[in-house]
């Protein structure tokens, strides 16, 4: 009698265990055709994804609980324009050329597909120069807030908290998007001088005729620009 009450849990163990690999093995149905960097590349953003979020969500609860006032970004982050002050407007001219580079390399995509190899390398470049700037744009904005006295321990504005938050967010989305900018500038050359066509061997070529560094490219960019859109509502906009 006690055999059978130890043989019925190890069965149905055995069963659970039979199922999860069931269930693991079916993604060799789901994930058909999609290559390995491509799943790669998903599994780098999901996991990417989460340390961002941490950040972020780390950020609100600390701006939630400080005793101090949390210092107006409308102020902090004016620009003077022919003597006038306009709030945000480097942030949003920041904003739009993230968002317009994340445009230019959907259509570098689509022209990959198409097999248009001048056409492509000509959007990748555009989406670079794009990258380049708003990464310009943002070094000149830390420049000016470290001169106004901005650390990460303290500032003139409110809470200290706040210098603090905005070197992480920020400074940890931009080594993101300046490590795309590199890789981008080397998949567009490599667009540029055919190598995707002659699949001539190299780093990120990839097989003869197939464009797929584009798109794996694509899937980051468009996250690089996905999680600024979170931190311009949440942090500057707040």
């Amino acid at each position: 009698m006690s055999t059978d009450l130890t043989a019925g849990p190890q069965e149905e163990k055995k069963q659970g265990l039979q199922l999860m690999a069931d269930d693991w093995s079916a993604d060799k149905r789901v994930f058909r055709g999609v290559t390995w960097g491509k799943a790669m590349m998903w599994v780098f953003i999901l996991g990417d994804a989460f340390i961002f979020a941490c950040f972020i969500l780390g950020y609100l609860a600390v701006r939630e609980t400080t005793t101090e006032a949390w210092p107006n970004t409308a102020e902090v982050f004016t620009l003077h324009v022919g003597g006038k002050p306009i709030p945000l407007l480097l942030i949003i001219v920041m904003t739009f050329l993230l968002d317009s580079s994340s445009g230019t390399m959907a259509l570098a995509i689509n022209a990959a597909h198409r097999r248009e190899r001048k056409k492509c390398a000509a959007l990748l470049l555009a989406t670079v120069l794009l990258g380049l700037t708003f990464v310009a744009l943002q070094a000149t904005e830390w420049t000016n807030l470290i001169r106004e006295g901005l650390r990460p321990w303290h500032n003139d504005w409110g809470a200290p908290q706040f210098g603090s938050s905005f070197f992480l967010l920020t400074g940890f989305h931009g080594v993101h998007v300046t490590v795309g900018l590199l890789f981008m500038a080397n998949i567009a050359r490599k667009v540029a001088r055919g190598d995707f066509d002659t699949g001539r061997r190299g780093f990120f070529t990839g097989r003869r005729g197939r464009y797929e560094s584009v798109e794996i490219m694509g899937l980051y960019w468009h996250f690089v620009d996905l999680v600024w859109v979170f931190i311009f509502a949440l942090f500057y906009l707040w």
